[in-house]
C-alpha cells in the first residue's frame, strides 16, 4: 500500500492488493512482487517495524494489559476521513490477505486512526483501504519488498505507525491499448493527464525474462513519450504512475496492460 512516509521523511515502501489478486496464486513465480492480476507496487527494503522514529501525541490511553496502534492516512498531502484500517494477526499478500485476529479502526477528519485494546504480540500486517474500492495498501519490508511490515504491540503502550499516503488506480492509458500489436518504430506512449500531477513515471516490462527493459521508472513531465530506445520483438507490459510536487504518488494505471512488438526497434 503499496504506498507512505515516516515522520522523518524516509520513504516507506508500500504495495496494493485487491480481492482478485489475493484469489490468484498461479502467477506468483512469474510476476514475483508485481502480484497476480491487479495492483502491487513500490516494494523495497525497510525495517520490520515502522514505529521506531514515529513517536507522536497519544490520542487514547491503552487499556491495562493491552496496546494501541495509532497512525494517519493522507492523500495528496491531505487527511482522508472514513478510511478503514486493519491490523492483521496473520498476513499473506499472495494467498489470503489479512487473517487471524483482526482489529479495525476508521480515520477521523484529521486522517488519524487509533486501533484500541490490542493484545500484545507481533502482528504480520496493517492494511489501509483505498477509499471505497476493494483494494488495500500495506507497508512492505525485506528483499524486493516481498514481506509485509510487522508491528510489535506492547502492553500499556501506543505503537505509532508511519503516515500512509494513499494512491488510486484510475490513471488511464491511451496508447498502446491492452492487446495492441504495434511496430517498435515511431511507437509513442500516451496517457491521460492526472489532476494535480507534477510528473509521471512509466515502466515497460518484457514478458520474456531473458530480455532487459530500457525503460524502468522513467520520469517525464508530459503525458506522452516517443520510444527512442530499442525494443525487441515480443510481448510487453507497461504502467504509468502520477506524482505530485512533493513526490507523493497520486495514482497508477492498471498493471496488466500488455502490447506486442511485431518488429524489432
Amino acid at each position: 500500500m503499496r504506498i507512505a512516509r515516516t515522520a522523518n521523511q524516509r520513504k516507506v515502501p508500500i504495495a496494493m492488493l485487491n480481492k482478485s489478486s489475493v484469489a490468484c496464486m498461479c502467477f506468483i513465480a512469474s510476476f514475483l512482487f508485481v502480484g497476480c492480476t491487479k495492483k502491487t507496487s513500490q516494494p523495497a527494503t525497510e525495517p520490520t517495524n515502522q514505529s521506531s522514529a514515529n513517536q507522536g501525541v497519544e490520542k487514547i490511553k491503552p487499556a491495562p494489559g493491552t496496546g494501541n496502534v495509532q497512525g494517519k492516512v493522507l492523500y495528496n498531502g491531505k487527511p482522508v476521513e472514513n478510511i478503514q484500517v486493519k491490523l492483521c494477526e496473520t498476513f499473506s499478500r499472495f494467498v489470503s490477505g489479512c487473517g487471524g485476529k483482526i482489529y479495525t479502526a476508521q480515520t477521523d477528519k484529521a486522517g488519524d486512526y487509533v486501533i484500541t485494546n490490542v493484545e500484545p504480540k507481533v502482528y504480520e500486517g496493517l492494511t489501509v483501504r483505498v477509499f471505497d474500492t476493494d483494494s488495500y495498501i500495506f507497508a512492505t519490508a525485506g528483499i524486493a519488498g516481498l514481506s509485509a511490515t510487522k508491528y510489535d504491540v506492547t502492553a500499556d503502550k501506543t505503537l505509532f505507525v508511519s503516515p500512509t499516503h494513499l494512491f488510486k488506480g484510475d490513471l488511464k492509458v491511451v496508447n498502446p491499448k491492452a492487446g495492441a500489436k504495434v511496430s517498435a518504430h515511431n511507437l509513442e506512449l500516451k496517457w491521460d493527464s492526472y489532476p494535480e500531477a507534477a510528473y509521471y513515471k512509466f515502466s515497460i516490462y518484457p514478458e520474456d525474462s531473458s530480455l532487459t527493459s530500457p525503460y524502468i521508472n522513467e520520469r517525464i513531465e508530459g503525458t506522452s513519450l516517443r520510444i527512442d530506445k530499442p525494443l525487441q520483438k515480443g510481448t510487453y507490459r507497461w504502467q504509468v504512475e502520477a506524482y505530485n510536487g512533493a513526490d507523493q504518488k497520486l495514482s497508477e494505471s492498471s498493471d496488466d496492460i500488455k502490447f506486442t512488438i511485431e518488429d524489432a526497434g
